[in-house]
């Protein structure tokens, strides 16, 4: 997403704030009011996305100074940036400002204290999000992911081929639809294909699906899946990713097996609460 779309976007959620503009700073503070403001972590967690909305920040005159770059992690005290401008613009977008902070670096966080959870039995398998989240934030949310050291999966729909249930609902059969897909498909796009049961599992591979996705498995079935895919030395031929019901308190059981990717909602639909102030700390002007 381009700064000028995200601008777009940050003016659209601040007119549903303040639809008639900010009636208590526009009285209270003169239009020429110049402050120093910081953003201070009350919590600690994983930063994302400073420097994109930085850069969002700048287009409403304000200056600004990252002391937390994106990836980084923080703690409670510190001071994630400087902002200096406009009192009234400030106070402004304060809100707005604090929410989405507050969701992306709550993201980043999820996602880095997944990954830590995997690693402690996988050193291969990657966290990945999934195309659930907040209508709006898709573009800042898989950033977040990737911020926190996960994999954004899918963008959008234009992103890869995915093939699950509604298709093969309508298509009528697993194997055409993989047919279908590689023989229209661009050289550079890979086929993934949501399965439910083993035997589809071996369909899909042995159809030439390049990802199958584990849906809503026990790791008891997975686990089967695995097994049986190596006894008929297909294991190799396929990305396997595991998802649905995926949470912090099974992910090692999960991570354990011999699965490519993991993919879960939990770390944009419901991350850690991460909690954010803004303080003005001098009027410059």
């Amino acid at each position: 997403m381009s700064s000028e779309l995200l601008f777009k976007s940050f003016i659209d959620w601040i007119f549903k704030d303040a639809p008639h503009g900010d009636l208590t700073s526009n009285l209270l503070i003169p239009r020429d009011c110049i402050v120093k403001a910081i953003i201070i972590a009350k919590s600690s967690g994983v930063a994302a996305c400073v420097e994109e909305i930085s850069e969002v920040l700048e287009k409403f005159g304000l200056k600004i100074h990252i002391n937390v770059k994106s990836g980084q992690k923080f703690s409670v005290g510190d001071e994630i940036m400087v902002i200096e401008g406009s009192a009234r613009n400030i106070l402004l977008i304060e809100r707005t400002l604090l929410n989405l902070l507050s969701y992306l670096f709550g993201v980043a966080t999820s996602t880095r204290i997944f990954i830590e959870k995997a690693r402690m039995v996988s050193s291969k398998v990657r966290i990945a999000s999934t195309r659930k989240y907040p209508p709006g934030l898709g573009y800042l949310a898989k950033m977040a992911v990737n911020y926190g050291g996960g994999d954004t999966h899918r963008f959008s729909l234009s992103d890869a081929i995915l093939i699950k249930d509604n298709h093969l609902a309508i298509i009528g059969d697993l194997c055409e639809a993989i047919k279908i897909a590689k023989s229209k498909v661009s050289f550079i796009h890979k086929i993934e294909v949501e399965v439910r049961s083993l035997n589809e599992a071996i369909l899909a591979v042995e159809s030439g699906a390049d990802v199958i996705m584990l849906d809503n498995m026990s790791v008891e079935e997975v686990s089967k899946v695995i097994e049986e895919l190596k006894v008929r030395g297909l294991r190799d031929k396929v990305l396997i990713e595991v998802s649905g019901g995926i949470n912090i308190d099974n992910i090692i059981d999960y991570a354990k097996l011999d699965v490519d990717i993991i993919s879960t909602s939990k770390i944009t639909m419901n991350p850690v609460s991460i909690d954010l102030s803004l303080e003005i700390v001098n009027v410059l002007k």
